[in-house]
């Protein structure tokens, strides 16, 4: 998820977030996520750059495709408040 939501608590709702999480793990799917802090990009012999706020949160899933994950966003607090969710694939290599 992208902090990317203004003026909307609804996607910071923590009832909400219980309610959808809930349901994800109620379709055997869901396999562990987390909120994310600040950090920072490391590039050797340059000077640390801040990152801020883009990534806020990340839920992992399993699902045979991207199309699929799509159809778990019902319902998600920060989709629903019209926050940025990104999908993307965790390959196994």
């Amino acid at each position: 998820m992208h902090g990317d939501l203004q003026g909307s608590e609804s996607g910071e709702s923590g009832e909400l977030w219980e309610a959808y999480l809930g349901g994800l793990r109620a379709t055997g799917r869901f396999e562990g996520g987390s909120s994310i802090g600040p950090g920072g990009l490391f590039k050797k012999g340059q000077v640390v750059v801040p990152v801020y706020g883009n990534l806020t949160g990340f839920l992992r899933v399993r699902a045979e495709s991207l199309e699929e994950v799509a159809t778990l966003l019902a319902g998600n607090p920060a989709y629903e408040a019209g926050g940025t969710v990104e999908i993307r694939e965790l390959p196994r290599d």
